[in-house]
This record gives structure tokens, C-alpha cells and sequence, in this order.
């Protein structure tokens, strides 16, 4: 096995676990999350890689095990067969479209790499296990996507019943083999607050439970894979990726992380710029006006996919580094009219739409230019396809249409969800419910 093993974020000098059982887990015992014991480097010259794929192997051959890594690194390389293509804005502004697999989001990238990985798992070790997610829209499609089917895995997947674009519920409930969709009476956080509690519930003890959102290492950690090929796509462009400024627009904080830590392993930017919408808490705690996990209550905004008022991955960020970070971490909030205007102006000036997140990414990039680093150029991550939020499109936008043909015929597929309270009892009693089906 990889001589690279993972800690708790709340027992770093604690028991070590591998790969596997990182994964199978999800959360630690102690409930913390997994992190890698030690930062180790990317393998091989990242700025010289051809494609997503290759980025991922280079990043994350460090992390598999030695015995086996071939096979675990040909699993990275079959299910990345879509482009992450870079878009140039202006002289200064450059888009990294993640959008292009098969839910239209960037959570395919992880997701479908955790899935194939637990296939893996399964296979070698016989068995069942019950993959548990919360979802604040585009996680659960893209894992509900990337595991459906997955002999001796079953997808229990908890939505807010109104925090849900119609295109992302209808992702979430097409009927799919061993998936199971529950609308949540509440929010995001009442979803993920759920999920946590049924990792740490005793009466729950005897079901092989694991996670799919990015407490789980398997999500989290693959998405450093698309911040090196992004800064690799600038130098082969002629930039300096050391000189760019990254900017991630943020709800639970996974893929800010993973870039931080793809910049530990050296492959970072200048500096990284998280984007929130209304839901800030990180923006009030670097300009100090919050402590460490004093958490405010979620806010319904138009980007509601970073509608995340307690961002579970704050707690790899502060246990990493504190405010120490690799490379300077700075904030911007972004509010719904400023979204609709960055739409608009998207459209107008460059002749292309965006989603609602990745406005609020842009509009950040520009807050941020004229503050700090102004020649550096900005490389503002496109999270989703605007297609995924034809209503936010068209209230910046009258009367133009986002479409997509794939996300079109998903709508006329058969759908299945059940309303749940946000509740842990009413959780034990669904979770029976489906796996006794």
C-alpha cells in the first residue's frame, strides 16, 4: 500500500488509515474530516499536461496505493473523457469551463472518480455499502450520475424540497437503479446537518453508511485536479501561472480547498479569490468579523448551489492551515442584482451565458482587480452550464434561452422523490425503508 496515509482534521497526530478505508468511511469516527497526513508533490511536470486526464493522474498518483496504482490511476483516465476547455475572456480574463461532463457541472470530475473507485472497492471486497448526500443542487446529480448502477451500492440522496433549480431536481429524481431521492423539509445545512448525525448515530451503526459530498477525501481531493490543469492550460498559453489569480465561487468550500492544497502540492496561482453569494461566512472571516465555525444561518439566493450558510469543508481549511494558507486567500460577496447585471453583461460584451455561479465569479474577479494584483490575469472558474438555471437566464436575459439537448431530454424522463422531515428519526426510518426495497 501507498506509504501516504490519512488523519482526522480533529486528531492530526491520531490514527492513520488508508485510502480505502478513507473512503469507506467518509467521516472519521471522531466525526473530523480525512486529510492526507502530509502534503506531498505533484508527480511529474503538472504544466506539461495535455488534458484533464492527465492533470489528474499527475496529482493524484501520490495518493493511491503503490501496490495497485496503475489500476487505480487507468480508473482516473477512463471516466474523464470530457473537455475542461480555457475560454479567453479579454487580455486579463480567462475561463475554465467545467461544465462539459455528463450533469453539466463540475462536481462530474470527482464524482466520477469516486464512483468508479468505489466500484473498485466493492469488487475487490464483496459487500454492500449506502452512499449518503447532501446536495444543494449540482453534488447529487453528479453523484447520482457517477454511481448509479454500481453493483452493491445503493445512493441515498437528501435535497432541500425548495433549494433545487427544476433541471437540478429533475437530475436528482430521474429513476435510476438503487437511487433513492429524498426532498428535505429545510435547508442545505438541515440537509447536511442530517447526513453528519447518521454518521455518529448509533442506531445506525450496523449500515455500511459512507458519503459522497466532499467530506468524503474521494470527493474532495480529486477536484486539485482541474485547478492544475487550468493554471497548466495558461502556461501553455504563453502566461505565468504563478502570476494568476484564481478565483472559485463557493459554498461549501471543497473546491476553494482543493486548489489551496493543489498549491501546497506546487501547482498554485498567485493568490485564490473565493466568490459567495449572500451566504458569506468566509468573506466576514477573513475580514475578521467572525470566528472560526460561528456559522450564520443559510440565505436563499439566485446561485442557490452555493447556498451554504456552514461550509463542512471550513474545517479542512482551519485544521490545513488556519489563516496561514499557501498562497494568499482573499473574498468577495456578490449579491443577486450584481449577478443578474454580470449575466447581462456577459452576454452583451462577449456574446456568451453563464450560470448564476459562475457570474458571481466574475463579478468577484472584477471587485477584486481593482483592488489587488491588477495586471495579473484572472482565471475564474465556470461551475456550471447556464442551462442548468434557464430561469435566472432569463430574468437577466429576457428572452434568450440557456439550452442544452442533454439536460432537455432528462426532463421527460421518469422521476421519483419522497418528502422527509429534517429529522434524524425520520431519516433511520427512510434509510430502513429503502434498503429493505
Amino acid at each position: 500500500m501507498s506509504s501516504l496515509q490519512y488523519v482526522s482534521t480533529r486528531a492530526p497526530d491520531g490514527a492513520r488509515v488508508d485510502l480505502a478505508t478513507a473512503l469507506r468511511r467518509g467521516l472519521a469516527p471522531d466525526g473530523g474530516l480525512y486529510v492526507p497526513e502530509r502534503v506531498p508533490a505533484v508527480a511529474g511536470d503538472w504544466r506539461s499536461a495535455t488534458s484533464l486526464a492527465d492533470a489528474a493522474v499527475r496529482v493524484l498518483e501520490p495518493f493511491v496505493p503503490d501496490a495497485d496504482a496503475d489500476s487505480w490511476l487507468a480508473d482516473v483516465r477512463a471516466v474523464l473523457d470530457f473537455p475542461v476547455p480555457l475560454r479567453r475572456l479579454d487580455e486579463d480574463t480567462y475561463l475554465l469551463e467545467l461544465f462539459h461532463g455528463p450533469t453539466r457541472a463540475f462536481k462530474d470530475v470527482a464524482a466520477r472518480i469516486l464512483g468508479r473507485w468505489w466500484g473498485r472497492l466493492l469488487r475487490a471486497e464483496g459487500g454492500r455499502a449506502v452512499v449518503l448526500v447532501a446536495t444543494s443542487g449540482d453534488t447529487g446529480g453528479a453523484v447520482v450520475d457517477g454511481m448509479a448502477g454500481v453493483e452493491g451500492l445503493d445512493v441515498v440522496v437528501l435535497f432541500p424540497e425548495r433549494g433545487v433549480s427544476p433541471v437540478q431536481r429533475a437530475q436528482l429524481t430521474a429513476v435510476r437503479p438503487h437511487v433513492h431521492a429524498f426532498a428535505v423539509e429545510g435547508s442545505f445545512d438541515d440537509a447536511q446537518r442530517l447526513v453528519k448525525e447518521a454518521f455518529r448515530d448509533p442506531q445506525l451503526a450496523d449500515l455500511p453508511l459512507t458519503s459522497a459530498n466532499s467530506i468524503n477525501l474521494g470527493r474532495w481531493l480529486p477536484q486539485a485536479s482541474f485547478h492544475a490543469w487550468g493554471l497548466a492550460q495558461l502556461a501553455q498559453a504563453g502566461l505565468e501561472p504563478t502570476d494568476a489569480v484564481v478565483v472559485v465561487p463557493s459554498g461549501n468550500l471543497g473546491d476553494l480547498v482543493a486548489g489551496l492544497y493543489a498549491a501546497a502540492m506546487g501547482a498554485g496561482p498567485r493568490a485564490f479569490v473565493a466568490a459567495h453569494n449572500a451566504n458569506a461566512y468566509l468573506v466576514e472571516r477573513l475580514a475578521g468579523r467572525r470566528a472560526p465555525f460561528d456559522f450564520p444561518a443559510t440565505v436563499s439566493t439566485l446561485s442557490n448551489a452555493m447556498d451554504v450558510g456552514a461550509p463542512s469543508n471550513y474545517e479542512r481549511l482551519n485544521a490545513l492551515w488556519g489563516d496561514a494558507t499557501p498562497v494568499p486567500l482573499r473574498a468577495a460577496e456578490v449579491d443577486d442584482d450584481a449577478t443578474l447585471a454580470r449575466i447581462a453583461s456577459m452576454w452583451h460584451d462577449h456574446g456568451v451565458l453563464v450560470c448564476p455561479h459562475t457570474a458571481v465569479g466574475l463579478e468577484a474577479a472584477e471587485r477584486d482587480r481593482a483592488r489587488h494584483d491588477r495586471g495579473a490575469p484572472r482565471l475564474v472558474l465556470a461551475t456550471a452550464h447556464p442551462a442548468k438555471f434557464p430561469e435566472v437566464v432569463a430574468r437577466a436575459l429576457p428572452g434568450v434561452e440557456a439550452r442544452d439537448p442533454l439536460l432537455d431530454a432528462l426532463a421527460a424522463a421518469p422521476k421519483r422523490e419522497r418528502p422527509i422531515a429534517a429529522s434524524l428519526g425520520a431519516l433511520r426510518e427512510a434509510l430502513r425503508a429503502v434498503l429493505a426495497e
